[in-house]
């Protein structure tokens, strides 16, 4: 997800930084606009905090060494990656600007085959900060980073998510077991369990299990056992565990039919924590917009351009088949039913509407959010 609102176009010496993070050492690239190469430096110190410490030791001799003034207008950018946003938020707390770039949005070379190496990326970074902060905004994207809050409440959600698949797989590899042994009991964790206890499983002659497939049905019993009991602590205690903000947003969104709990919270944690401006930003976000390449006599749909938050995406074509469903006579069903009429057995046709009413829903659940306007023809549950 990214934006452009910490833009400011100013006119003062600027003396731009960028970071080429590493798991083991980082490349800091420094340009002040007055020479032709940047200074590049090569920071390894064991621990990161260290390294980071090291970086703005650098940026201090860079100074003296460039007759810059102490207060001289820095800017620090890094591009996303594992790292998330602890550099971010240590630069700001030391009164450093810093902004996080989307690395897809930085120009590159097209030739065939490119030179590529950290230096090379750390100058390419730097050159394009130059570039955005004459007031070339095409140059790179800025990411909008969420607050410590915003960030660590999305992690119950997706934790949420790894259990759920963890569950699922543990009872489908003991299925499976069971199969080639020609045995098709339920896995049922605690009935099933407590029968491979007792040794009451049986193979399809009736013999009892091997004694190391036991063993070891047993260990992901246990294994089962523990992932069911923090799927449920957890989905006990995740609405309550929220910040208020959060909680409201998510009893907005599960008041409208066809929008249950687990929907409603992923949606407001994954997506509704930032604010947007205009519906392209949300479209844009969500990464459900066309892609057109229209280039001289050639012009072909490049489909979505699946770009920003995957799980939302997912998350929002789901959602938009269960608003088919359960909200009928609003007015996104209306334009879906119009438009895939007559279609027959032809299935892409729906599945190409359906994209399409995932992005308007999403722009409709925004609104909804923000100004308190229910989409059109909606349907709220009875209390």
């Amino acid at each position: 997800m990214r934006t452009d609102q910490g833009y400011t176009r100013t006119a003062e010496p600027a003396l731009a930084v960028s970071l080429e993070l590493a798991a083991a050492k980082w490349k800091v690239a420094l340009h002040d606009g007055q020479r032709e190469q940047p200074a590049v430096y090569t920071v390894a110190q064991p621990q990161a905090p260290a390294r980071l410490q090291a970086v703005l030791e650098v940026i201090e001799q860079q100074k003296l060494k460039w007759s810059l003034p102490a207060g001289v207008h820095l800017v620090v950018s890094y591009e996303a990656g594992q790292d998330a946003f602890w550099i971010y938020r240590a630069l700001r707390a030391r009164g450093i600007e810093c902004h996080v770039v989307d690395p897809a949005s930085i120009p590159v070379e097209r030739h065939k085959r490119r030179a590529k190496t950290d230096r090379l990326d750390a100058i390419r970074l730097v050159i394009s900060l130059r570039a955005w902060l004459r007031g070339e905004r095409d140059r790179m994207h800025v990411v909008h980073v969420p607050s410590p809050q915003d960030e660590a409440s999305r992690h119950l959600m997706r934790d949420r998510g790894e259990l759920q698949k963890e569950v699922l797989q543990h009872r489908d590899r003991m299925r499976k077991l069971l199969v080639t042994l020609g045995c098709w009991d339920e896995v049922d964790h605690k009935a099933f369990a407590a029968r491979l206890a007792r040794d009451q499983v049986r193979c399809h002659d009736g013999a009892p299990l091997p004694r190391e497939l036991r063993e070891r049905l047993l260990r992901e019993c246990e294994r089962l056992a523990l992932a069911v009991q923090q799927l449920a602590a957890l989905e006990k205690t995740q609405h309550a565990g929220l910040p208020a903000p959060a909680r409201e947003r998510i009893d907005l969104l599960t008041q409208l039919n066809g929008i249950g709990p687990v929907g409603g919270s992923r949606l407001a944690l994954e997506l509704f924590w930032r604010d947007f401006h205009n519906r392209r930003e949300v479209g844009a976000c969500v990464g459900l917009v066309p892609q057109p390449y229209d280039s001289g006599e050639s012009q072909v749909d490049q489909g979505i351009s699946r770009q920003g938050n995957r799980r939302v995406r997912a998350l929002l074509i789901e959602m938009a088949w269960c608003w088919i469903r359960y909200q009928p006579g609003s007015a996104l069903a209306q334009w879906f039913n119009q438009r895939t009429q007559g279609t027959g057995p032809n299935r892409r046709v729906r599945r190409i509407a359906i994209v399409a009413v995932a992005r308007r829903l999403a722009i409709a659940l925004w609104r909804y959010l923000k100004d308190g306007v229910i989409p059109e023809g909606a349907q709220l549950k009875s209390v």
